[in-house]
């Protein structure tokens, strides 16, 4: 939760259009609420690697290098060379980036996946000057080439409405169901949607789908004046389908937040607890984490309340309610922080406020929090893509059966399908090797290939060396 990048932070940084056109990012790139580091040597060797395919493998597809690297081959042969440099994350197979049609196959095995995002926004239509960063931002995170026909010319907040919003959501994706969302602000002008403007989009979206393809947020700010009577118009006006709420108070100008509050206040967010569970609204989304060693030292005010000790006792009160924690509450997304997160989770098996949260439904004997990685997983993957790997091992461990139970609600369950929570416990020991860096294999993933890593590892733990567990406890990930 750091602050949005100020004018002076983005004169720093240089437009991610004029960066070469990967498959991946090989430099850290802000989601505009902190800010990216410079780019590392082994990202520089990924660059390096996924250039060199390129030039090698495009003449064998028959297409020039620039349509090999937006191809799925491309993507392929961008996994194999962060392989090459993290460590075997990925589970791919040479063939897929060298063979014409082997990934293209491979993709559309998986083209039947049923993709929710269930943390999407775009800016309000009369947006001041106050939102500007996010028309900013996006000209800075167009190196990611999710959509290729993204225009060449520089972008700005007409980009970021309602239209393009649909087009890049549906469209130009694979995602089926969304859940629209807000922030809110003490400037009323600067949230990024009024609730009415979320109920509205879903609506007319809806209608013309003829489905329910779009769900809604409800963004709830326990403090503010009326906040409590917004709530029950909101319960009988627009009828959201879940709720969301920043901790912080005001996470756009957070200097200006006079109205941060905690999830197990009694006197406070109880009170709209007891809406929630009697309108039969059951979803909480409460939004945490991306909170940097910087923020730590410009807003120590609010370091309480984007930490996860007030989950607990929120979530064992009132067990009709579903919490859903944004970001996974991960904070390492700071200049170099991914590296101290893997520092820590290999000297300790833990990662700061992760592992917190992970530890919740056994510690307090809950079943009704959920962890989303939203930004956390894409800002770990580029910078340091074991961080992503072990953050994910620590959700699954913890977090694993409310994954499953929760279905297309839970945001990890895109990643989790195929998690093997034994070997997740195998590593558990302190007094061993650390947890492996466990990431699940993809959904209807075969299996040849996370067996040889299995046995690997078992040869590994047999063998006693410390090196070769930590090396062999990594399994392969594939996004979808």
């Amino acid at each position: 939760m750091s602050e949005y990048l100020s004018a002076g932070d983005l004169e720093l940084l240089e437009p991610a259009s004029l960066l070469p056109a990967l498959p991946v990012p090989t430099r850290t790139i802000s989601n505009g609420e902190f800010m990216p580091g410079p780019q590392t040597q082994a990202q520089r060797e990924v660059e390096a690697r996924i250039e060199a395919a390129a030039t090698a493998l495009a003449p064998r597809h028959g297409m020039p290098r620039r349509s090999f690297l937006t191809s799925t081959a491309g993507m392929a042969a961008a996994f194999a060379a962060m392989n090459a440099v993290y460590g075997p994350l990925f589970d791919v197979e040479p063939a897929e980036a060298a063979e014409p049609g082997v990934a293209e196959a491979r993709a559309g095995a998986l083209s039947g996946q049923f993709i929710v995002d269930l943390h999407t926004h775009y800016i309000r239509d009369d947006a001041r000057p106050g939102l500007q960063c996010f028309g900013e931002l996006r000209e800075k995170t167009r190196q990611k080439h999710e959509n290729p026909e993204l225009p060449d010319r520089p972008a700005t907040l007409d980009d970021l409405h309602l239209g393009t919003y649909v087009r890049e959501m549906w469209l130009d994706s694979d995602t089926k169901i969304a859940a629209l969302s807000g922030a809110p602000s003490e400037v009323k002008k600067d949230w990024l949607l009024p609730n009415d403007a979320i109920a509205d989009a879903r609506d007319r979206i809806n209608r013309f789908a003829g489905s329910k393809r779009l769900l809604s947020h409800f963004i709830f700010t326990p403090g503010q004046p009326g906040w409590l009577e917004e709530i029950d118009r909101g319960i009988k006006v627009l009828k959201p389908d879940a709720w969301k709420g920043y901790t912080i108070g005001d996470n756009t100008h957070k200097n200006l937040s006079r109205h941060p509050w905690r999830m197990d206040d009694e006197t406070l967010a109880y009170k709209a607890y007891e809406k929630f569970a009697k309108a039969g609204i059951r979803n909480v989304a409460i939004h945490k984490g991306l909170y940097t060693k910087s923020d730590e030292e410009k807003f120590p005010n609010l370091m309480e309340y984007a930490r996860v000790d007030d989950v607990a006792k929120a979530a064992k009160d009132w067990p009709g309610l579903n919490f859903l924690i944004y970001h996974a509450v991960y904070r390492f997304t700071g200049d170099g922080e991914p590296k101290l997160a893997l520092e820590e989770f290999d000297r300790t098996g833990r990662m700061e406020w992760v592992s917190d949260l992970a530890d919740i439904p056994e510690k307090h004997g809950v079943t009704n929090v959920c962890a989303d990685i939203g930004a956390s997983f894409a800002a770990c993957c580029v910078a340091e893509p074991n961080t992503a790997a072990a953050m994910l091992g620590i959700l699954l461990k913890g977090l694993g059966p409310r994954a499953r139970s929760l279905g297309h609600r839970f945001h990890l369950v895109r990643f989790a399908a195929m998690a093997d929570r034994s070997d997740a416990a195998a590593g558990n020991s302190r007094t061993n090797a650390p947890p492996p860096r466990l990431c699940p294999a993809r959904p209807g993933g075969r299996s040849g290939q996370v067996g040889d890593i299995r046995a690997q590892r078992r040869a590994a733990e047999q063998s006693g060396n410390r090196a070769a567990r930590r090396s062999a406890g990594r399994f392969p990930i594939r996004a979808a």
